[in-house]
């Protein structure tokens, strides 16, 4: 065994002041790399908001919806609310979820890189046969394929980015999977704006250009290097100091690698890390791998992003304008994410949380308010109200992107000991994915059900998960990968349940056969 007595994260003691290294170039190429495999979850989520509200793609696939979207006298809320157009965004995350799943195993056995180079073919898939699809039936099943492709995607990229950034500089890079994110929705913005007007084949040009960002997660992918961590758990000890020497930029990484080797020692003692995960003393980053990705989508955000052309429309905007105020927002959302970028190490997680809630809800309660006084069943918004919407909706779109959107991933991948990190991950996707699946299903229909008081709703969820990490997130700023434990330990709640008396220890490490 390296290093002293063996704790339960897998780390011998507190040595992060004993890193050494330097931000090199290897590290941020790897990192922007590994970090494109964000834009295609993100292309997605912009780029099927835009075709649903394309004519000549309703009419070929949800004839029924076309002939209510001409319908002069239909309510405004209801006249997209129909359940096989909303299969076409949600089947997507269904089978993401799943698919998670199965990548855990792939991501500890094979290595970060297989579950992306996974991902990246079979997002080349899903988007050839969504851009020749001539039925439904092919349109869902390429849905599907994206859907995989995304569920290895999520699964891999954010662990990737936490194992191989510098302790100091984790959060900003971590985040470089957020800021591709919102690259892909600016760019499937954009993209819909332009080849609306390329009548009748428009749509297949969006949806088919999706194979741009899936070739480069799939080419970055044989290129780039895999993680000290994954490498040294596969038992390739000496391979992985070599690629921490060389990320690092120096040979001084004994500290370094030697909590990689205790983490590692106690992660191949690990045979069930989905069992695992349930004990004990893993309780508060299961927590966290269950709530942060279900707060980040019941911020209201997907609803947003999946539909806002179809929201636009909904509240009397012309086709351009819908598709342009969408594209709008999407911009916002990338040049947002910069913020989180440059203040995470700085400032903290929990600062951009708290305050990108507070900012959410108020703007959550202006929308809801303008549209309850000021748009009816068959009214439509004046053009002044319409812009102070769309304004309060960008406001809305920043916050998040500098808190809850970044740091809805971040935190989630770098809380596991490395026995347990993929699992983390696999459960922090499949939790995101299922909850994306259930507002992309149920969105069209309880927008015309709630009316403006749908904003009310998610405005009440962003108070409760505001509260929540004020009270039981501790500050993962600046902590190693490997040390996270002694977070919980010191937090006024979670060192209740995680245990730190020495016996305790012991007492979990004989349970899984360790001497």
């Amino acid at each position: 065994m390296a290093g002293g007595s063996f704790g339960p994260a897998g780390v011998a003691k507190e040595r992060a002041e004993q890193y050494q290294g330097r931000v090199t170039l290897y590290v941020i190429i790897a990192c922007i790399v590994a970090a494109v495999g964000g834009s295609i979850f993100g292309y997605d989520i912009g780029i099927s908001g835009g075709v649903t509200s394309m004519d000549e793609f309703l009419e070929k696939f949800f004839h029924r919806v076309y002939l209510k979207k001409q319908h002069a006298h239909e309510n405004n809320y209801c006249k997209y609310d129909d359940q096989r157009l909303a299969a076409f965004t949600s089947s997507l995350y269904l089978a993401g979820m799943a698919a998670s799943v199965v990548a855990g195993p792939v991501t500890r056995m094979y290595g970060r890189r297989t579950s992306i180079i996974c991902g990246g073919i079979s997002f080349l898939i899903g988007a050839a046969l969504n851009a020749a699809a001539i039925n439904l039936g092919m349109l869902i099943l390429g849905r599907i394929m994206l859907g995989i492709g995304i569920g290895f995607g999520n699964q891999a990229v954010p662990v990737y980015l936490s194992e191989i950034a510098p302790t100091h500089l984790r959060g900003g890079l971590n985040i470089m999977f957020q800021l591709a994110t919102t690259t892909g929705i600016f760019t499937a913005n954009m993209v819909n704006y332009g080849t609306h007007k390329l009548k009748p084949w428009g749509w297949r040009l969006s949806l088919g250009l999706a194979a741009a960002p899936a070739l480069l997660m799939t080419v970055g992918g044989i290129l780039l290097p895999e993680t000290p961590n994954s490498l040294i758990e596969q038992g390739f000890k000496e391979k992985g100091r070599k690629v921490l020497e060389k990320i690092r930029g120096t040979k001084n990484v004994d500290a370094e690698f030697e909590d990689m080797l205790d983490a590692s020692e106690l992660a191949n003692s690990i045979k069930h890390p989905f069992r695992n995960i349930l004990e004990r003393r893993n309780r508060p980053q299961l927590v966290m791998a269950i709530f942060m990705p279900t707060f980040q989508i019941l911020t209201g955000i997907n609803s947003i992003l999946f539909y806002a052309p179809v929201l636009f429309l909904s509240m009397g905007f012309e086709g351009t304008d819908s598709l342009y105020s969408s594209a709008v927002t999407g911009a916002v959302l990338w040049s947002s994410t910069f913020i989180s970028i440059l203040t995470v190490d700085r400032l903290g997680r929990r600062i951009l949380l708290i305050s990108g809630g507070i900012q959410m809800i108020t703007c959550q309660v202006i929308v809801a308010i303008i549209l309850g006084l000021k748009f009816g069943d068959n009214q439509q918004l004046s053009k002044g109200f319409s812009v102070l919407v769309v304004v309060v909706i960008c406001l809305f779109v920043a916050a998040f992107g500098w808190s809850w959107g970044p740091l809805g991933w971040t935190v989630p991948s770098e809380i596991f000991p490395l026995e347990t990190r993929s699992a983390g991950q696999s459960i922090t996707v499949a939790v995101n994915l299922f909850f994306t699946f259930v507002i992309a299903q149920s969105f069209l229909a309880l927008l015309c059900a709630f009316k403006f008081g749908f904003f009310l709703f998610f405005a009440g969820w962003i108070t409760i998960m505001t509260i929540f990490v004020y009270m039981f997130l501790p500050e993962t700023k600046g902590v190693p990968i490997e040390e996270m434990i002694f977070l919980w330990r010191k937090h006024w709640f979670w060192k209740r349940i995680v245990p730190g008396d020495p016996a305790e220890v012991e007492d979990s490490r004989q349970s899984h056969g360790i001497e």
